[in-house]
């Protein structure tokens, strides 16, 4: 069982004086004080997250928690917390005895930062998560994205490798590393990246390949196919969808723009997900998993389920705009989840229609916030189109 570690690092209430992060102690101290050492009977598993700020990091970390583990996050210096989805679980740290998740600076493309977390915290299980995600946005930012995505991995890999206690590794893959090859993709379907993101993630999937076969590391791939949900970034499709179709419908916006509207995607809930990549790390050995809902609906399916489910045709208010379509697109995504099934005991427990319904009424409400402000005069709700 590892030790515990320090659980520093992140304040969300304090900084020093010069608006870095506190300089981080020695493994048993917080905030001055001793991490208590857990009593024989109540020891926790120790989980170490990247990304925890995301979608994904934030179900996973509920998940973990209600699991019984204790879950460090590590997240990038910003002027501003990027922590709203972790707000509803967030524990001053200095109540020790109840902030089971602490937040700590590091950053990807600094290896110092992941050695110094992995050797202070020794955690059980490390699950990379952290990415530039957005695909299109990766045709913008290519060096940065190989970056933190392909070598980002690698540096996390090597931090894990010299740690001086066996540590399982989890490594977010994408279906988006399968790119042009045709439907059903499996976990033997051959990889045609169709985009910087798509060929950074597959070279962070063979990193972790090689690791597992060179050293033996308990390494995993999980290549999971698109989920969504309410805590969806605003830029990605399914959530730009839903949060104009809120406003749409109460009267703040008439239109929103996209771009390939013929395009396929295997879409699921983000929180049954994440429970797959918890169930890869508790087998007996290692393996690369495809986890998938085994259905495909267009970006024009979205919509129609969408505004569908709030009376309107989506035909009224979407424009498309070429600017949203990608240099190279990738036209039609459906996982085969067999294995995952089968050796995991997996499988989605949201559906299509109630993943879309549920993001819609999620947004509604948001835009119902939205126009109380409005009609106050304290936002101008012709800033959309």
């Amino acid at each position: 069982m590892s030790s515990y570690g320090s659980n520093t690092g992140v304040d969300k209430k304090e900084e020093n004086g010069n608006g870095e992060a506190p300089q981080p102690p020695s493994p048993t101290q917080i905030g001055g004080g001793v991490v208590p050492r857990p009593v024989p009977g109540e020891q926790r598993k120790v989980a170490l997250v990247t990304g925890i700020t995301g979608q994904d990091g934030s179900y996973l970390t509920e998940f973990l928690l209600g699991k019984g583990y204790e879950v460090h996050g590590l997240i990038r210096r910003s002027s501003n917390f990027n922590t709203a989805r972790l707000e509803h679980l967030y524990v001053d740290p200095h109540n020790a005895a109840k902030a089971r998740m602490k937040l700590h600076y590091a950053d990807l493309s600094d290896a110092s930062s992941l050695r110094r977390w992995v050797d202070a915290l020794l955690p059980d299980e490390v699950y990379n998560l952290a990415a530039q995600s957005h695909v299109a946005v990766s045709f913008e930012i290519p060096d940065y994205t190989a970056d933190v995505v392909g070598t980002g991995a690698l540096r996390l890999l090597e931090a894990v490798r010299c740690a001086p206690k066996p540590i399982r590794y989890y490594q977010a893959g994408s279906s988006e590393m399968f790119g042009s090859t045709p439907p059903p993709q499996s976990e033997s379907s051959p990889f045609h990246p169709r985009s910087p993101y798509a060929a950074a993630k597959v070279a962070a999937h063979w990193y972790t390949v090689n690791y597992r076969e060179a050293y033996g590391l308990f390494a995993c791939n999980g290549i999971l196919f698109n989920h969504e949900s309410p805590r969806r970034g605003e830029n990605f499709v399914t959530r730009k969808i839903t949060r104009a179709l809120g406003r749409i419908r109460l009267g703040l916006q008439t239109k929103v723009y996209l771009g390939n509207l013929s395009a396929a995607r295997d879409w699921g809930f983000a929180g049954d997900y994440v429970e797959a990549m918890w169930m890869m790390l508790q087998q007996d050995e290692p393996g690369d998993y495809v986890v998938a809902t085994e259905e495909s609906h267009t970006v024009e399916e979205f919509l129609q389920a969408a505004f569908g489910h709030v009376g309107l045709d989506w035909k009224d208010h979407v424009v498309i705009d070429p600017k949203y379509f990608r240099p190279a697109e990738v036209d039609s995504l459906k996982g085969d989840s067999t294995k995952a099934r089968k050796a995991l005991g997996w499988k989605p427990k949201v559906g299509f229609q109630d993943l879309v319904k549920m993001m819609v009424d999620h947004d509604l409400e948001i835009a119902k916030r939205e126009k109380v402000l409005v009609d106050a005069g304290y936002i101008d709700a012709q800033q959309q189109p």
